[in-house]
């Protein structure tokens, strides 16, 4: 092989691994990843696997829950349920240390019974006419952990599958109940109905015992568009079918289908709008001027959808961003509006009473390095209307579920004990100064007794993309995989999460800050965080070590192509790393939104400067200053696709740089993972990889 990667005047002599499952791809894969686990796999990571897999599989872990009728739902996996259990159980057995579960699905049994393991991604109930029980639902399955799967119909009395049900085969499918014998259904099953972005270009109305293609189309997008998304609200009083034409990933049209007419909420493409009952909400991305009112990017309206429709009157608009916080979530209950705002990544709760003129309150919250999400419990539950759930959550503070209605205090439902020894720690927030004076924030979990003397390990996590935020959360497998470790001075090892641009920490406006061809400011963020910490005192360069997945990959591939000399290892995981091929594969169509389109030679042109296999050769640095690179991904991930990640690391070691390593296990889709040990033994690879460089 060469050292050059296609452009748009050259071939691409790295084509061949793009052939996912061609045999010549593959063993070059079983060779690198035999490479990588031979000198990984030892005693050592024996034992962080089992820590990890045992913290995953810990049964006093919060068993989160979806209430649904009478009952509370829940699936769980566990040492003994390796593929795991779908259960439910009542509110007072809930209540208890130990619930009493009803067993519904259980995938271990269902893969002996079948001969297959299927994954479970999901399920969706048939609501039930009055105050008859729940009996129908629909079980997403995934082969592989993949993005596609199989939908079928469960009956909930017998707890079986229904013979001669809806069985949908493996493919990108959603599907929700119209009625007991229809549903409504997109599929990405043939190429005739999918889109360049590999989803459904079609919304159809599928009959009981009637095949897919057969069923009548009642929404359909064009093929260049992401996909065509949609579903049945069933809520009484306000049943209609909810359409989606996903033009891209930040331009949509949402309308509704209602005794046979298609109503299309007008308003500009960027304005991202949803319904609930007689309630519209708009947050525009860019600003929006509607009948001489300037609705700013990262604000929230509300409209009545009636009065909208006949003469465009926004009610209120219920939040206004400063500059320093963005909406981050929002939930309904019957009478109020819960809105989740992030005050310079830390978390609040406003209350919008949608009976008394849109007033607001705000929950009082006690700790801002903590993170808080709420959302309704049932809001057509007369017991509960105004009921939520709060979940408290942070680096070093066990996740605590809370029970309760507006206009009081939750009450403690549950509480997630201490997964590792965080005696001693402490959660701080920093601000770095990116390259054009921007004040970047980020959390460093680190001992409160720090010595800034350089040689403390430091792992920095980063994504930067499509409006996602990083926010605190307690994460044990990072606690005991990464945390608890010591090296042999007693120093203990840090963790910094980073909130760069091209996320949402500060609305679309941080978001935009770092779209297509401002993509660099993203990577200068990061490169600044990694700066600062050194000027510090807290690490220095071979003691410093990042990780990033997905887009955090794209962002870690950027690191070692343009950054190489400000760490000294990375990991990089199911990542983008060739920005001009990756529209053609999996679903990268769907991203040109947030890059560019390769196919533009205008956008090749800045595409081509944040293009990892690309940067390696237009901007070469001495093989010797690349840091210890770990690039990792799996051969199931449809979503991405795994040769981009084979590309860069058969790229740098044609180049004779030293130190590189790939891992590509089969199974686990785009999550990198299928169950507890494939997820243990996924972190511990990235843990151990990147502390024996840096320790």
């Amino acid at each position: 092989m060469t050292d050059q990667v296609s452009d748009v005047t050259g071939t691409d002599p790295y084509s061949w691994l793009e052939a996912i499952h061609d045999e010549t791809a593959l063993s070059w894969v079983r060779e690198q990843t035999a490479r990588t686990e031979s000198e990984l796999y030892d005693t050592s990571f024996d034992q962080q696997v089992q820590q990890i897999k045992t913290v995953l599989d810990a049964q006093d872990r919060i068993p989160m829950v979806s209430k649904r009728g009478e009952y509370y739902y829940n699936f769980w996996r566990a040492s003994e349920h390796r593929l795991g259990l779908w259960r439910r159980t009542t509110w007072q057995s809930y209540l208890s240390d130990e619930p009493q579960w009803e067993i519904l699905l259980d995938l271990d049994a269902l893969a002996i019974s079948e001969g297959q393991e299927w994954h479970f991604a999901g399920s969706s109930l048939l609501r039930p006419q009055g105050a008859e029980p729940y009996e129908r639902a629909l079980l997403r399955l995934s082969p592989d952990g993949g993005d596609q799967v199989r939908i079928r119909e469960f009956d909930l009395s017998s707890k079986s599958f229904v013979e001669d049900g809806f069985d949908f085969p493996v493919a990108k499918t959603h599907a929700s109940w119209i009625d007991r014998d229809t549903l409504l259904v997109g599929s990405a099953g043939s190429e005739q109905f999918t889109t360049r972005s590999t989803y459904a270009s079609t919304l159809r109305r599928v009959g009981r015992g009637v095949k897919i293609e057969d069923a009548p189309v009642i929404f359909e997008v064009k093929k260049d568009h992401v996909a065509a998304f949609g579903y049945f609200d069933s809520t009484p009083g306000f049943e209609r079918v909810i359409t989606t034409d996903a033009i891209d990933f930040y331009r949509s049209r949402t309308g509704f289908i209602l005794e046979g007419a298609h109503h299309v909420i007008q308003v500009p493409d960027d304005v991202q709008v949803s319904l609930h009952r007689q309630w519209v909400l708009f947050a525009p991305q860019t600003d929006w001027e509607h009948q001489g009112q300037i609705l700013v990017a990262g604000s929230l309206a509300i409209a009545r959808l009636e009065t909208f429709l006949e003469d465009g009157t926004i009610d209120k608009v219920l939040f206004v961003p400063d500059g320093s916080n963005a909406l981050e979530g929002l939930s309904f209950t019957a009478n109020y509006l819960l809105l989740t705002v992030l005050q310079d990544v830390a978390s609040q709760v406003r209350v919008i009473s949608l009976t008394e003129n849109f007033n607001e309150t705000l929950m009082p919250l006690a700790d801002p390095m903590l993170n808080i999400s709420v959302g309704a419990v049932d809001d057509e539950d007369e017991t509960a209307v105004d009921d939520y759930w709060m979940t408290i959550t942070g680096f070093i503070t066990p996740t605590t579920l809370l029970r309760g209605t507006v206009g009081s205090h939750g009450t403690v439902v549950k509480r997630s004990p201490d997964r590792f020894d965080a005696t001693g720690l402490e959660v701080t927030q920093h601000f770095a100064t990116s390259a054009d004076g921007t004040k970047v924030p980020y959390f460093q979990v680190a001992p409160e007794n720090l010595v800034l003397d350089g040689k403390n390990p430091v792992l920095m996590d980063g994504y930067g993309g499509f409006q996602h935020s990083m926010t605190p959360g307690y994460a044990a497998a990072m606690g005991v995989g990464w945390l608890s470790r010591t090296n042999e001075t007693d120093r203990r090892a840090i963790y910094v999460m980073t909130n760069i641009r091209g996320g949402g920490e500060y609305g679309p406006t941080w978001h935009r800050a770092a779209l297509r061809e401002k993509r660099h400011r993203a990577y200068e963020d990061f490169a600044a965080i990694a700066e600062d910490l050194v000027a510090r005192g807290v690490t220095s360069r071979e003691h410093l070590s990042a990780t990033g997945r997905s887009n955090g990959g794209l962002l870690m591939g950027n690191m070692i192509a343009g950054y190489p000399q400000l760490f000294g290892a990375i990991s990089c995981g199911v990542p983008l790393l060739d920005m001009k091929r990756y529209t053609q594969l999996a679903a990268g169509h769907s991203w040109i939104a947030e890059y560019g389109d390769p196919e533009k030679p205008e956008d090749w042109e800045f595409l081509r400067t944040f293009s990892p296999v690309h940067r390696l050769s237009d901007q070469p640095h001495p093989v010797d200053d690349y840091p210890a690179t770990l690039i990792w991904t799996t051969t199931s991930d449809d979503r991405v696709g795994p040769s981009q990640a084979r590309i860069m690391a058969a790229k740098m070691m044609d180049l004779g740089i030293k130190n590189v390593r790939y891992h590509e296990p089969e199974g686990g889709g785009h999550a990198g993972s299928t169950d507890n040990e494939s997820t243990a033994k996924m972190l511990a690879t990235s843990y151990e990889f990147l502390w024996r460089k840096v320790h």
